[in-house]
């Protein structure tokens, strides 16, 4: 992918005099967030992610920082064209797999992991989470509900009862059927080699089962049944379906091949462990210990760097001044960033949330479909000082972006509108929201944010104090919530707005569009069920499609001018409606203790890969 981004720019601060390696042999990586889950199907955070991408292997990996080029893992080969392992015109990848690689408890790895992985994975596929991903290359759709739909013949509420038992003998059958007629054909062990058969040429697919994230990585088939995951037989898989992330056994667990073992999630500390894997495949880790531990206050983790008792932080950009001029600290600052900022809303909240005061239009509260009024989305997005942000805030370090996708990625249009800090035309919109009632009641809710992002939080009060100069009766509370809970609340769709980022699972314009837009994304599935009557209605502007005709239309485009074209055409729809605000694109900056060696930047990680590391004067 063409990186159109500002070249990366280290500056290591000034040193004076001579500084010994504290903890020569540990790591401790002070974050914001504390993991949310460790199921591998299931995780799809960065925070969880990054514990994964150090427990575990894929079958290929990025090459360094490429966002296109690859290198193999437990496979031995990255299949292509050229090499004969990429075959039936691209509808077919051979993995053959690599001997003599075990999992932390010592079992080998076989190519029946693999297939296992795979399977496990398409089974379980619960709402919200990463396996979207192979369910559209590998299938057509993007919920493994409406393949057994297509197949049994039937609506899922119809073939399962309340307790997720099949209705009827026939409807069982089928289902056992269903495994073995689409699910085991789809991936095939012959000899030592893994057949993964896609149902159309899919170019980003190694970038899929390449990332670091979580969704890529490959299971132990014997000790996930030991504990509790799917035991690998056609009858009752979907026993093992769509569980909540607390019914997985392997929300705690971690079994990998990769560099370094879980030994301990401390909850209470928020604080994860990790012990070098002495037998790696590819050779012990230099570092023997690595503890990654959420420290939401910025006065603590500066500590932290300064004394040398934390060799990485985070640190939000309005920060960059101090950290520069920390002695023995490098800073690395305008490091490309695959991702987006946006303003979000729910346009169905739940009715039990603690953030919508009255649940009314009374000045006391919000409706729960208080956002399905585009006027009051639009007179948000007029409400936000995006250049005073960037330049006042993020010190330079972002860019103005139209709509969710990042500059860089095909369909990205810069002469698309942008919305502009503008109180008194979001005035004008709010003075149209509920047929005028709006602004003779006002509102009062919750804008939320994840605690420790301070970034996050300033954007948050930028939005409430504009909206107040707008109209006193405007009140916003800015409310910062630990991450997992932060999550949990998402996806209970208890939380009005909030402000939060996609990075990038692979380099592709459906990554960003399908996630922000579709009602079935992984953001838009969150904007309640309002939003999936807007994103399927039939619109003029697309002859009769709808939104989410559209972008499924663009996925499966081949020329990339006309794709090209069908993402400017979507683009220009969610931006009048204002389906979500982008606030802006941000370039990274990246604090680490200066005796900390071996750093690779590829943005499409979902963190650290601490195997690389070294610490050295």
């Amino acid at each position: 992918m063409k990186r159109l981004f500002v070249l990366l720019v280290a500056v290591l601060v000034v040193v004076s005099g001579w500084s010994q390696v504290k903890n020569p042999d540990i790591i401790f990586d002070a974050t914001i967030g504390e993991a949310d889950t460790l199921d591998p199907h299931h995780a799809y955070d960065a925070a969880s992610g990054e514990v994964i991408f150090n427990v575990y292997d894929n079958l290929v990996a990025y090459d360094g920082e490429s966002l296109s080029k690859f290198v193999p893992m437990l496979s031995t080969v990255v299949p292509s064209v050229e090499n004969g392992y990429l075959r039936d015109g691209g509808t077919t990848y051979v993995f053959p797999i690599r001997e003599g690689v075990k999992f932390h408890n010592g079992n080998d790895l076989t190519p029946e992991d693999v297939e296992y992985t795979f399977e496990r994975g398409i089974l379980y596929a619960p709402a919200g989470g990463p396996m979207w991903m192979f369910l559209d290359p590998m299938f057509g759709v993007s919920d493994i509900k409406i393949l057994v739909e297509d197949y049994v013949g039937a609506s899922w509420d119809t073939i399962f009862d309340d307790d997720m038992n099949p209705a009827t003998p026939e409807y069982e059958d089928a289902l056992v059927n269903f495994y073995y007629d689409v699910i085991d054909p789809a991936v095939e062990v012959q000899g030592n080699e893994v057949h993964v058969h896609l149902a159309r040429p899919f170019a980003p697919f190694l970038n899929v089962i390449a990332a670091g994230s979580g969704w890529g990585a490959i299971l132990d088939e014997e000790y996930s049944i030991e504990l509790g995951i799917w035991d690998g037989n056609a009858e009752g898989w979907w026993k093992y379906h769509g569980w909540t992330k607390e019914q997985s056994p392997y929300a705690d667990h971690a079994m990998g091949t990769g560099p370094y073992k879980l030994v301990e999630w401390d909850h209470a500390q928020q604080r994860v462990t990790l012990e070098r894997n002495d037998d790696y495949w590819r050779g012990p880790a230099p570092i023997r210990r690595i503890i990654i531990q959420a420290i939401e206050e910025w006065s603590t983790r500066r500590a932290m760097l300064e004394t040398g008792d934390a060799d990485i932080i985070d640190t939000p950009v309005e920060y960059l001044d101090i950290v520069k001029s920390m002695k023995d600290v490098t800073v690395f600052e305008g490091t490309p960033e695959v991702q987006t900022q946006t303003l979000q809303f729910n346009w169905t909240i739940n009715p039990e949330s603690p953030y919508i005061g009255s649940g009314q239009l009374d000045g006391e509260g919000i409706p729960t479909d208080f956002f399905r009024d585009e006027n009051v989305r639009l007179g948000f997005a007029y409400s936000f000082d995006y250049e005073g942000m960037i330049e006042g805030v993020l010190n330079g370090l972002g860019a103005r972006i139209p709509t969710a996708l990042p500059s860089g990625f095909l369909g990205f249009d810069e002469t698309l509108p942008l919305y502009e800090f503008d109180l008194q035309k979001a005035e004008e919109y709010f003075k149209l929201a509920y047929n005028g009632r709006l602004w003779q009641t006002g509102f009062k809710m919750s804008i939320l944010y994840n605690t420790g992002n301070d970034t996050r939080r300033i954007a948050a009060e930028n939005i409430r104090d504009n909206l107040e100069k707008i109209n006193p009766r405007f009140q916003v509370e800015v409310r910062g919530v630990p991450w997992a809970t932060y999550l949990d609340q998402r996806e209970n769709l208890m939380m009005p707005a909030f402000v939060i980022a996609w990075i990038a699972d692979y380099p592709d314009p459906h990554n960003f569009i399908f996630t922000y837009y579709h009602s079935e994304g992984r953001y838009g599935l969150y904007y309640g069920e309002n939003y999936v009557s807007f994103a399927t209605l039939p619109r003029s502007e697309f002859v009769g499609q709808s939104l989410n005709d559209m972008i499924e239309k663009a996925a499966i485009e081949t020329d990339p001018q006309k794709r090209e074209e069908i993402y400017i055409e979507v683009q220009k729809f969610v931006s009048k409606y204002a389906v979500c605000v982008p606030l802006y694109q941000p370039e990274g900056i990246r604090v680490q203790r200066s005796w900390l060696k071996g750093w690779i930047d590829n943005p499409i990680w979902p963190g650290d890969y601490y195997y690389l590391y070294t610490k050295e004067d």
